[in-house]
């Protein structure tokens, strides 16, 4: 159990960081990427979050800090919120494809912008690929009960809340009125009762 509680803890803190960078690092600069092109671009981002995650493993011990041992209840709580994280992992992949997940519309030199999607569990909640993520560490922080692990855990959500704020106004730019629309109607992370 400790073997895997150690693997699960590097994974939270070796695969975090490379994601985030990967959406810092594309979003906000989208204009620059159409020009550099697809291809090269994610070939650049994957050489980044390669070399991110070598450097990042060369410290794992250091980063995962205090140990607190195997714990009664939190592997429990890992399942749960694993569980919760899957189904929500099962309902978004219905509608958010691979291509999707990794920028391609946004790297489109075109300009075609892809649709809003509005259905599905869209129609509950706008933003489930983000409470996917933060429920799926948060469960492999259970797991692992390393101090590093929760520290990654924590600081993903504001992270997280950023990441929404500055693609909703990639949304707005993309889809205008339809979003405007959209975006009061549901909620960004949690369904509201009933719905």
């Amino acid at each position: 159990m400790d073997k895997a509680r150690y693997v699960v803890g590097v994974l939270v803190v070796v695969a975090v960081a490379p994601g985030m960078v990967w959406w810092f690092s594309l979003h906000p600069f989208v204009n620059f990427w159409r020009k550099v092109g697809a291809g090269a671009t994610l070939s650049i981002m994957m050489g980044l979050a390669i070399v991110q995650v070598l450097v990042i493993l060369n410290f794992r011990d250091t980063l995962l800090m205090t140990d607190y041992g195997t714990q009664p209840g939190l592997p429990l709580l890992a399942i749960l919120l694993g569980t919760a994280s899957f189904s929500i992992a099962l309902a978004r992949r219905r509608h958010l494809s691979m291509r999707i997940l990794v920028g391609l519309p946004e790297l489109a030199s075109d300009g075609s912008t892809g649709e809003l999607l509005n259905e599905g569990i869209y129609a509950r909640i706008r933003h489930p690929r983000y409470v996917e993520i933060l429920l799926g560490v948060a469960a492999y922080a259970a797991f692992a009960n390393y101090l590093g692990a929760y520290i990654v855990m924590i600081a993903l959500i504001p992270v997280l809340h950023l990441i929404v704020l500055l693609e909703e106004r990639e949304l707005i730019d993309r889809f205008g009125e339809a979003y405007n629309d959209y975006a009061p109607q549901v909620p960004r992370y949690l369904p509201r009762r009933g719905a």
